[in-house]
């Protein structure tokens, strides 16, 4: 399955992939905006992470995605959508090569991938968490019509610190209204 939007496109990830994800997910900077990043990146976990995917998107409950450049077709970062079908809901988390951070990448990928959810898998709702000490991964979530909701103080355990979780959501309906 492929997503397109005007500067990126969503793709499944590849076996081939695995090098780049090292490099790119390999950085300190993705691990520490990211719960379950490590860091150092060891040998052998992007291509996990790749099958992982696989069984994901197979089993219809997990869609990963490589976000790629539409010129030069090059990997810039991952997008997913955890759907649980019974609540009819997605949760999207991402994260982006630091080389490619403030270009729009991210929006323009979570965009599509909310209209995907909405229009293709008709969910009601999708939301995202973001550690309260990344504001540019919450801007994204402001920037694709989602609402604040809330902040999980010291909700999630990552380098032997708490981190509080900002929450962010929107409905179907609001969407709908967005793109009109």
């Amino acid at each position: 399955m492929l997503l397109y939007s005007e500067n990126v496109y969503l793709r499944p990830f590849e076996l081939h992939d695995a090098d780049k994800v090292r490099e790119l997910a390999g950085e300190y900077a993705i691990a520490k905006t990211t719960l379950s990043i490590p860091n150092p990146y060891p040998e052998g976990v992007a291509e996990e992470f790749i099958r992982d995917s696989h069984e994901g998107s197979a089993r219809k409950n997990r869609y990963m995605f490589a976000i790629v450049h539409n010129l030069d077709d090059e990997l810039l970062g991952t997008i997913s959508l955890n759907v649980t079908t019974e609540h009819k809901r997605g949760e999207i988390g991402y994260w982006m090569g630091k080389a490619y951070w403030g270009h729009g990448y991210t929006t323009e990928a979570a965009r599509r991938l909310l209209k995907f959810g909405f229009e293709e898998l008709d969910l009601n709702r999708v939301y995202a968490f973001a550690f309260s000490t990344n504001p540019a991964s919450s801007r994204v979530m402001q920037k694709i019509g989602m609402t604040y909701a809330g902040t999980l103080i010291q909700h999630v355990f990552k380098w032997d610190q708490y981190q509080d979780l900002v929450a962010y959501g929107i409905l179907k309906s609001a969407y709908q209204e967005l793109t009109k």
